[in-house]
């Protein structure tokens, strides 16, 4: 029997006048319309599916007290339980790849368009800032970082030398300071909405505490330290061991330990963290609300100097890109959901948390072409990172990738039962 739950969007409308903000509900003091939420109501079939758009909406089910007599009763109580009781890896969640990127300046992207055209087009674009990304409801950031020790290693890139009539870079001398800094590429895409990582750990705190029930975010990181083989090109640190534990410590620091959902959380009292996984030990909705999930999303060499020592990734903050049938296996990075459609779905139904994509370098946004995106959909990869939340700003396209209803969080769909 279908269920017209119209006058669910009718109570929170006129009756209580409430705002998603980041999957949480807020009181306004004016009656408000479809357009300060943008949540398609529908008809729903099943009380399952009345479950995962409470569970969007509200994430642990809490709803402020006043004007809700209409929801309070046992069934909804029922409802706002079972919401909570959803699992971390039960749900699908759109985030932004390169959260960090401000556009490259005009006049720098012109010159770099008349020399290297392909490599130009794949770096044109940017994003609004990493605070306005959140209280939109992206639920997944990408932060690339580099390590600088002594601070000052990239305070000057070349870009900036090639180029005259540009925008000012660093006026405060942020890149001075020692430890992580933020860009894209070294002399070439170095514009950040932020410049340090501390800085960045810093404000991200300070939002978690704006809004405490806010649905857990995905932070996947590069550890980034690649040379690029151009005379005069800054040649990075390298992410040994020690720089690493560095990492950790930061994000321990900045955040507090209490704010993260971490490996061992998730072990628990299983033997590898691979087990608990495949045991679906994941937290819950309602005790990860509030938190921050790292992910580092790298391959081979740095993911066995980040596990050396910690087996199980034990006492490690970030989760690691580790190979199925490992003890560190959990989240996993798979990139192209058209070629690994059917694998993604069997790691997803096993327990893995994976981490696809769907655009790059431009590509799917210059032709309109949204099979990728709906590729990462049907594989169930829990997180799909893009760089078009919003149309491009820099190129004609109407491009743009969202989910039906809540534009970035819904319920896995290969998970519904």
């Amino acid at each position: 029997m279908n269920r017209d739950l119209s006058y669910i969007g009718q109570s929170f409308d006129e009756t209580n006048r409430y705002v998603l903000v980041n999957t949480k509900i807020s009181r306004l003091e004016r009656p408000i319309t479809h357009q300060d939420y943008k949540i398609k109501i529908t008809k729903l079939k099943t009380m399952k599916e009345i479950i995962i758009l409470l569970a969007s909406f509200l994430l642990i089910g809490t709803v402020e007290a006043q004007g809700t007599k209409a929801r309070k009763g046992k069934s909804g109580s029922k409802v706002e339980k079972e919401a909570g009781q959803l699992r971390l890896n039960q749900i699908q969640v759109i985030g932004s790849h390169n959260s960090y990127k401000q556009a490259i300046d005009p006049a720098l992207f012109k010159m770099l368009k008349q020399t290297s055209g392909s490599m130009a087009d794949g770096i044109e674009y940017s994003h609004i800032s990493i605070l306005e990304q959140l209280n939109r409801g992206l639920a997944n950031l990408e932060i690339d970082v580099y390590a600088d020790a002594k601070g000052g290693k990239y305070a000057h890139p070349k870009g900036l030398d090639w180029v005259k009539n540009q925008a000012k870079y660093d006026p405060e001398k942020q890149m001075m300071e020692p430890g992580f800094k933020i860009f894209h590429i070294q002399e070439i895409d170095f514009r950040s909405h932020y410049l340090t990582f501390k800085s960045c750990l810093q404000d991200l705190k300070k939002w978690s505490e704006e809004h405490p029930d806010h649905t857990p975010v995905f932070i996947t990181m590069n550890a980034k330290d690649d040379e690029i083989k151009r005379e005069g090109f800054t040649v990075p640190e390298k992410f040994t061991s020690e720089v690493l534990d560095a990492l950790d410590q930061v994000i321990l620091d900045e955040l507090g330990k209490e704010n993260l959902i971490t490996p061992d959380q998730v072990r628990g009292s299983y033997s590898t963290l691979e087990e608990a996984v495949l045991n679906q030990n994941w937290p819950t909705l309602q005790k990860a609300k509030g938190k921050f999930v790292f992910v580092l999303d790298e391959k081979d060499e740095k993911i066995a100097t980040y596990t050396q020592g910690h087996p199980s990734l034990k006492g490690r903050v970030l989760f690691a890109n580790a190979e199925p049938g490992t003890p560190e296996a959990a989240i996993l990075i798979m990139n192209n959901p058209d070629k690994d459609q059917a694998k993604i779905q069997e790691l997803v139904k096993k327990g893995y948390i994976i981490r696809t994509r769907a655009d790059s370098d431009t590509k799917q946004a210059r032709k309109n072409d949204k099979s990728q995106f709906e590729a990462a959909c049907t594989s169930g990869a829990q997180i799909i990172t893009t760089d078009y939340y919003e149309k491009s700003t820099h190129f004609g396209s109407d491009y743009q990738v969202s989910f039906e209803g809540n534009p970035y969080f819904r319920l896995n769909p290969i998970l519904k039962k």
